[in-house]
């Protein structure tokens, strides 16, 4: 790799994107078991920490604003207690508020998990999953509109399948920015996995690939099935560039003029979750830096790998990553 790692994140600095998509908060509750309770047999949590995080394309927001760039996050999140805890985290977080939108009719995803001896015992999930309602669709694509038309570098659309990534809103988004030449960057879900249509980078995983495109079992090493299930995607989406994470085995990246496999870095893994945050949120800054594709692999395989050494949902930390980058240029 030769890239000149303070110059690229320079660039980092000079980006604003906007990020749509669902959010969410990680909350963590913490504690010790020493008995199991006598009500059922059960674990009692002595509880010892609380802890709310941004989660989902809210950890986006996250992973960009780490690397110097500016994120707009837009999103839907209740008119309740949890839209305002979302709220004060964004604030404190120094995050902007421009893009959320609050519905009456809708509740704030939280997911809670609670942690006992530092085992995962149990997960709470409080969310609403139908698509949002026409009204909240127009009052959030006028949104959108109205921040498109200050300065965007790229637009990342982040679909956890919690109802506002609906067909109009993906159709509406990718329209406004094919017209004004901004980058789209989508993670997708299965939900509406062929809706996002003509977009710049389009980036499945492994499994998502199989789901969308109905192959119940694809082996990534056997290269010419698994390349032919990536033509075929491309075939119903005319995306620019396909990127698709495949765990252990790195990731793949392809354009119409080349592609490549990036095979995985050997790390001590801890917890996977957020990774293909950060993977979309790096891919989109190497795209908007003008770094070729297997440079954008290259990195993007890199940080998600780095955040998969720590526990819990966190973004990319900068000065990790710049060391990661400079040794594999020296490697």
């Amino acid at each position: 790799m030769n890239v000149d790692v303070n110059a690229l994140f320079n660039q980092f600095a000079q980006q604003r994107i906007l990020v749509v998509g669902d959010v969410m908060i990680d909350a963590y509750l913490r504690g010790s078991v020493t008995r199991i309770s006598p009500e059922a047999p059960v674990p009692i949590v002595n509880l010892e920490k609380t802890e709310d995080r941004l989660g989902g394309a809210a950890n986006v927001a996250l992973n960009l604003a780490s690397l110097g760039a500016e994120p707009i996050l837009c999103a839907i999140v209740g008119d309740d207690r949890g839209g305002r805890t979302f709220s004060e985290i964004l604030d404190y977080r120094g995050l902007s508020r421009d893009g959320i939108v609050k519905s009456a009719d809708r509740m704030t995803t939280i997911k809670t998990r609670v942690i006992g001896n530092n085992q995962h015992l149990l997960r709470i999930d409080e969310e609403v999953l139908t698509d949002i309602s026409s009204q909240e669709e127009q009052d959030f694509i006028h949104r959108i509109k109205q921040l498109i038309d200050t300065k965007i570098d790229a637009i990342i659309l982040e679909d956890y399948n919690k109802g506002l990534l609906t067909p109009n809103v993906i159709d509406s988004i990718v329209k406004m920015a094919n017209a004004r030449k901004i980058p789209v960057t989508v993670d997708p879900k299965k939900d509406n996995f062929f809706e996002y249509k003509n977009v710049t980078l389009f980036k499945p995983n492994m499994k998502e690939l199989k789901e969308g495109v109905g192959v119940k079992s694809m082996d990534v090493t056997k290269r010419e099935q698994f390349e032919a299930a990536v033509d075929q995607l491309e075939s119903k989406l005319n995306n620019d560039i396909t990127l698709v994470t495949l765990s252990e085995h790195g990731v793949f990246i392809k354009n119409d003029q080349d592609k490549k496999y990036i095979p995985a870095h050997i790390r001590n893994i801890a917890d996977v979750s957020g990774a293909g945050d950060t993977v979309i949120a790096v891919a989109t800054l190497c795209l908007v830096a003008g770094l070729e594709i297997e440079y954008i692999a290259d990195i993007a395989n890199l940080s998600g790998g780095l955040v998969c050494e720590v526990s819990g949902v966190v973004p990319i930390d900068a000065e990790l990553l710049k060391e990661e980058i400079a040794k594999l240029q020296h490697s």
